[in-house]
């Protein structure tokens, strides 16, 4: 059957205590990390074949024309990822990394890949310090200092090895073109490239991005060239991740990062040479008659968006009023990000708990703590089975959002969940190759051991850092229901959580729970989205006691619901996400 896609617009409805041992979850600054940059109409369409859900308008044609091919649902998000590189580069690329969630429809298999960055192998735990002291975040992430080895390449080759039906090279073809023949530069990139700090940093950058005065960002509109990029794409089509990991790409990647006159830092071309992404067993965790599956550990997406919905369902239902669901929200997040600060980090370096901190019974205890007239004061770290007796002490990490997320259904029923990033908006502003590298190391706690006990998420040299990215799949018995996702660094939890939420207890449609009021609580205050709560909420949960701030919010998710005899599909209204199928 042709899809039939119907594109509608409408109205939105304007409503639909710190812990005193975790640092900051983010640097004490005004500089928002991504800037918001307005909202738009609900994005909604429906189809019947296939449909991918993208940052960008450019990147879901890309993906639409690989299924129109009969491409998988692999081809389209490497295809798609190719173009986001391009045209949404602040946001992810090839210099960047990965989590990948993949539904095989035929053989009924779930698998999970990890292609998060890894720190180059000379780094140790004070990499962040400066005279003693944790540096300020934009101190750390400008320059070589904050580069990872970049995991994208390898993830895609290895997931096209597996699942890819149309040729890898002919998957290049689209954003190399796009390269060669210009872009015109969108609203949102332009706005990020005024308001973002430090962006015309070394001359690379300046000369891609600025007029000639080096500080004005080339207009909305502009025509932008990326021949470089299209050179390093087609060295890559020819010699797979070998022209990316080894040889000139290697090479001049090593020198930006060695030479950067911010600051250098420490990968070389073993930590290049030697890269390999890992396919790793999903965690998934129950919800109401839902199996919610998500990215395991060194992503601390998969459990904690479980640990939230799997609290949340023994504490309220939608029977309750908004602002009692708000606040239970408010509580069950406090509660898992608490376990995810002190556990969560790469599982080769550290014992997780993975499967106990969504345990169902563990959780139901966890709920107890919850008062339905009063936010807690601080919330515990918990004991999950398997926890066993550590040293760790809990720490956080910047984390800030500058990321992207697809999600694609293929004519076969295959699924992609994939959300990759480079960290903060414009990465590390290390530019090479006509691409970004990513500032990923920055997501290490700046603080090393101490005699209080053992960071989970400390720098250490080999060692990939914690994430929030969540790609979801939703599954009712063995049919996946939902594919979901966001940027939005530690947010793109509460993001997709809330939104699960909506959709599966509250029986909204998947774009208007993607275009609904944001909640945020992750153990510092209440935060809510400005400029788009009603006041009696904010009233009402200044009554409960809860301290409210309201900010607006950067989520980028991108959603598609796959009912009996149709597939739906939301894209967030605050950033410049489309939806295409057939």
């Amino acid at each position: 059957m042709r899809f039939l896609l119907i594109a509608l617009t409408a109205t939105l409805l304007a409503c639909s205590a710190k812990p005193p041992q975790e640092p900051p979850e983010e640097p004490k600054t005004d500089i928002v990390p991504e800037a918001a940059s307005g909202f738009s109409d609900v994005k909604r369409a429906t189809a019947r074949e296939f449909m991918a859900v993208t940052a960008n308008p450019h990147a879901s044609n890309a993906a639409r024309a690989i299924l129109e091919r009969g491409g998988s649902a692999v081809d389209a998000a490497i295809a798609a990822q190719l173009v986001l590189g391009l045209v949404e580069p602040q946001s992810s690329g090839i210099g960047g990394g990965a989590f990948v969630l993949h539904w095989d429809a035929d053989q009924k298999k779930l698998s999970s890949w990890d292609g998060r960055e890894t720190a180059p192998a000379r780094l140790t735990d004070e990499h962040f310090l400066k005279d003693g002291n944790a540096m300020s975040f934009f101190e750390a992430v400008i320059g070589g200092h904050s580069v990872g080895t970049p995991g994208v390449i390898a993830l895609l080759e290895d997931l096209h090895q597996r699942h890819g039906k149309l040729p890898w090279k002919s998957l290049f073809q689209p954003a190399i073109k796009l390269a060669e023949t210009g872009f015109e530069i969108s609203p949102r990139l332009h706005i990020l490239l005024e308001r973002m700090p430090k962006v015309a940093v070394n001359p690379a950058i300046t000369a891609y991005f600025f007029e000639a005065d080096g500080t004005t960002p080339k207009p909305v509109g502009s025509l932008l060239k990326n021949p470089e990029y299209a050179a390093s794409l087609r060295l890559i089509a020819r010699q797979g991740r070998n022209g990316f990991y080894k040889g000139k790409l290697a090479k001049a990647m090593v020198a930006a990062v060695a030479n950067d006159p911010n600051r250098a830092g420490l990968l070389s071309e073993s930590d290049l040479a030697n890269y390999r992404a890992i396919e790793r067993p999903a965690i998934c965790s129950s919800f109401r008659q839902y199996r919610v599956c998500g990215m395991p550990p060194p992503s601390s997406g998969g459990t904690t968006v479980g640990a939230i919905l799997g609290t949340l369902q023994h504490v309220t239902s939608k029977r309750d009023p908004l602002y009692q669901q708000w606040h239970n929200f408010a509580e069950a997040s406090q509660l898992a990000f608490a376990d995810r600060n002190h556990y969560v980090a790469d599982p080769d370096f550290v014992s997780v708990p993975t499967k106990g901190l969504v345990e169902n019974d563990y959780l139901k205890q966890r709920s107890r703590l919850i008062q339905h007239d009063a936010p807690m004061r601080k919330a515990p770290v918990g004991q999950p089975p398997g926890a066993g007796n550590s040293r760790l002490v809990s720490a956080s990490s910047p984390e800030l959002p500058s990321t992207t997320h697809v999600s694609i259904v293929d004519a076969e029923g295959n699924i992609v969940s994939m959300t990759s990033s480079i960290e903060t908006a414009f990465g590390s502003r290390v530019f090479v190759g006509g691409f970004l590298l990513n500032n990923q190391l920055t997501d290490f706690s700046f603080e090393p051991d101490n005699a209080k006990g053992l960071i989970a998420n400390r720098a250490q040299g080999g060692k990939r850092p914690r994430s929030s990215m969540s790609p979801t799949i939703v599954f009712e018995g063995e049919q996946p229901r939902l594919v979901i996702g966001s940027p939005g660094g530690s947010r793109i939890i509460n993001y997709v959580a809330r939104t699960i939420w909506d959709i599966l207890e509250n029986g909204q449609t998947v774009a208007d729970a993607v275009a609904a009021p944001h909640i945020i609580a992750m153990g510092r205050g209440l935060e809510l989205e400005k400029g788009r709560v009603k006041p009696p909420l904010v009233e009402q949960l200044e009554a409960l006691g809860h301290n409210v701030r309201l900010k607006d919010q950067t989520s980028g998710l991108h959603a598609i619901q796959i009912k009996e005899q149709s597939i739906e599909g939301g894209a967030d209204p605050r950033r410049e996400g489309t939806i295409a199928g057939r």
